[in-house]
């Protein structure tokens, strides 16, 4: 990471590992699962040396947080709004941030405190495929000009304006759309994990003065080679050929009967033309931006993490 990687303190596996300290385990094979994405192996090991260790970490800095709040209200002579505490979960396409906050969230929920926690994936807030066609974009879809950036930046502010109702899109990766007359609601959560492709980036927004990263307490970065996440794209497309898109609603099933070679071809093409040069342009180049990078190695387990100095 060159000279970013000053900002940062790095820990191997192993000093990671050691900074669980006394946190609890709370999750057991059958959860781990149900959380488990589309060819993501993860177990109770990485949970142990790595998610631990993080949900500490978080845990601490959410009470540092709530208690900066309540010295605020104090010096104002007013009553602490209860705001949520959010948390951006960044990386490319296969590279497991999906599976890394819905563990996170599940560990989060299970502090002593037992806070409210939710996850909203910034799927929900891409333009309609319809707007995408008009546009000329769906061959773009997932780069940061195919989101509504402006409606995402509401919804964030909405939350840290202490909205006891928020709402957001409601995105189906069988039809891969929005859909219509559907909605996630989010009332008065704790904490929220906000998950997609380029929530950390700075690129053009409504007016230039206000970016997603901005309404972020903390924010984390799952990183890889780039041929490794290859590899994952690669076997996580033929999963899917054996099993999602095999639904007559699939926006995908004319995959669904491809040979596994013309499979494979399929998916490092669509990797060398899409998902691989967002990760190279937009995705990528936002990683000196998170708090947190966790840096997977080939076998898609954590092998050093890199926590971003005060």
């Amino acid at each position: 990471m060159g000279d970013v990687a000053g900002r940062y303190l790095t820990f191997d596996r192993r000093e990671w590992a050691a900074l669980r300290a006394a946190t609890p385990m709370t999750l057991d094979q059958a959860d781990l699962d149900e959380l488990r994405g589309v060819n993501v192996d993860i177990d109770l090991d990485e949970v142990t040396a790595v998610y631990l260790p993080v949900s500490r970490l978080l845990n601490l800095y959410v009470g540092a947080a709530q208690s900066l709040h309540q010295a605020t209200a104090a010096f104002l002579g007013t009553t602490a709004p209860r705001v949520p505490y959010i948390i951006g979960v960044a990386g490319s396409v296969a590279v497991g941030k999906s599976t890394s906050a819905r563990i996170l969230r599940t560990l989060m929920a299970r502090w002593p405190a037992h806070p409210k926690v939710d996850l909203i994936t910034t799927d929900g807030f891409l333009h309609p495929n319809r707007v995408l066609a008009e546009r000329n974009l769906m061959h773009r879809k997932g780069f940061p000009e195919s989101y509504d950036t402006r409606r995402l930046i509401e919804f964030l502010r909405q939350l840290k304006s202490g909205i006891a109702e928020v709402s957001a899109p409601l995105y189906s990766h069988v039809v891969y759309d929005i859909v219509d007359d559907a909605e996630v609601v989010v009332r008065r959560p704790d904490i929220v994990i906000v998950e997609g492709l380029n929530v950390l980036q700075t690129g053009p927004t409504s007016d230039g003065s206000e970016f997603v990263s901005d309404y972020f307490d903390f924010s984390l970065y799952i990183d890889a080679d780039e041929a490794d996440i290859e590899h994952w794209y690669v076997h996580r497309f033929l999963a899917l050929r054996d099993s999602v898109f095999q639904n007559p609603d699939s926006f995908f099933r004319h995959y669904a009967h491809l040979s596994h070679d013309q499979a494979v071809e399929t998916a490092r093409t669509i990797w060398r033309d899409i998902n691989g040069r967002n990760l190279r342009e937009n995705i990528e180049p936002t990683r000196g931006r998170a708090s947190l990078v966790l840096r997977k190695g080939s076998d898609h387990r954590v092998t050093s993490v890199m926590l971003k100095r005060l």
